[in-house]
């Protein structure tokens, strides 16, 4: 962080209170970066257990706090969630603006490699080390102990990788709904991997990709992932749930540690977070609240 930390907004939601935040970020390079909090409502000077949730392409910190649904669960299970954005915003490397599927909105929750890249688009430094750090200075009611992640789409790829890459440390719990499971064999991974990486698909497998990660990991894991089967994006090859469950499998996870679940008809979109949202709340509260 290079900047004082300045409150833009606050809502309040389900007897808690939406925070909007900016700083100038030092891990992406001194950007100005934004983020939402929800907190809630806690009594007895109580702290809340800190639940990340990362977005998918496209999106900014708001969607999932205006869109997911998150909010009447949360607060009663006494749960605040942290919503980052999806990328460095205004890092002025030419082309970041040309695709939606890569650049400005589409950062997929790596540290770049490739120059060019490398000095904004830190987004997993971002998430797991630089946004603790902030939350601390917010002075918050949140117990950073306890942490737990989950996204959508690019973002439900985000939150497996970071939950696997620290090996459950950080994160006591990951889900995801419709996740870029397999990243380096879909064309959205491949196009981000190639783009941000000076190693390219080879080097996104070994650090990026949850399917590849599951395949080397040792230690328990609690993980939940839900998707539609009127998925678009599913039928065109971009998910690979199936990938990433049949690695689970063979790595010897059973289903109560790694649950995937398919839902009949349903699509990509955020109706289709906020069906199965209180599910994925109940979920992590299991281990946040353990």
């Amino acid at each position: 962080m290079t900047g004082p930390l300045e409150k833009l907004s606050t809502s309040k939601v389900f007897e808690g209170e939406l925070i909007k935040y900016k700083f100038k970020s030092a891990v992406l390079g001194g950007l100005d970066a934004q983020f939402n909090i929800f907190v809630p409502l806690l009594k007895n000077g109580a702290k809340a257990p800190l639940l990340v949730y990362l977005a998918g392409l496209t999106c900014t910190e708001d969607n999932g706090a205006q869109k997911g649904g998150f909010f009447g669960t949360a607060a009663s299970q006494g749960i605040a969630i942290l919503f980052p954005d999806t990328s460095p915003r205004g890092a002025g490397v030419p082309g970041e603006d040309d695709a939606w599927d890569f650049g400005t909105g589409a950062g997929f929750y790596l540290n770049a490699t490739k120059p060019e890249y490398s000095k904004h688009y830190n987004m997993y430094s971002h998430v797991t080390t630089e946004l603790p750090e902030v939350l601390k200075e917010a002075n918050l009611p949140i117990d950073l102990s306890r942490q737990s992640i989950f996204g959508h789409s690019m973002g439900g790829h985000g939150a497996l990788v970071l939950y696997l890459s620290s090996q459950s440390k950080q994160y006591r719990s990951a889900s995801a709904f419709s996740p870029i499971a397999n990243p380096s064999k879909c064309p959205w991974g491949e196009k981000a991997f190639n783009g941000y990486l000076q190693g390219g698909v080879d080097e996104g497998a070994k650090a990026y990709d949850a399917t590849e990660l599951i395949s080397k990991a040792k230690d328990p894991l609690h993980i939940l992932v839900d998707y539609g089967t009127g998925d678009n994006f599913y039928k065109q090859g971009q998910l690979l749930p199936e990938n990433f469950l049949k690695a689970a499998r063979t790595s010897g996870y059973n289903e109560v540690q790694v649950r995937v679940r398919s839902h009949e008809d349903y699509d990509h979109s955020y109706y289709f977070i906020s069906t199965f949202a209180g599910d994925h709340i109940h979920f992590h509260a299991n281990f946040l609240k353990a």
